[in-house]
């Protein structure tokens, strides 16, 4: 039997994807609709993950991340803290294609206001392993 290969739209985000120009749903080179497959696909359903808030989704009420509620937090060691429980849980409890091999926080040295924070995974079905980072503005501004 063949395994099944994620697949979802792939979008951009300015603020997560390097080098993306515009947010929004990808086009593919002949105008359709982009599609991210395999890892990539994984890779954004965890970027889709970590920054939503619970309570966007009007049908999963409970999907999401609670790293919302560091904003305003001190940019130290408990924060960092909590960032990697949010964040472990979030992954555990709604991505079930990953295993969460190690999550990391910290202060960014350039941004003294800036939470980096780092998830390495395994994808189930392939054992790969991938990482992500992720930064919070822990000063409530936008970019």
């Amino acid at each position: 039997m063949a395994t099944a290969v994620p697949r979802a739209w792939h979008f951009t985000h300015p603020d997560l994807d390097a080098g993306a120009a515009w947010s929004g749903i990808g086009l593919s080179p002949r105008g359709g609709i982009a599609v991210a497959e395999g890892a990539d696909a994984v890779r954004q359903g965890l970027l889709l993950l970590l920054t939503t808030v619970p309570g966007e989704r009007v049908m999963r009420p409970d999907y999401g991340c609670d790293l919302h509620r560091l904003v305003f937090a001190p940019n130290d060691a408990s924060t960092a803290g909590l960032a990697i429980h949010y964040v472990r849980r979030a992954v555990q409890r709604f991505e079930p294609r990953v295993d969460v091999l190690d999550v990391d926080a910290d202060a960014e040295p350039d941004a003294p206001s800036v939470l980096g924070i780092r998830l390495r995974y395994r994808i189930r079905s392939t054992a790969r392993v991938d990482e992500l980072g992720i930064r919070v503005d822990l000063a409530g501004s936008e970019g």
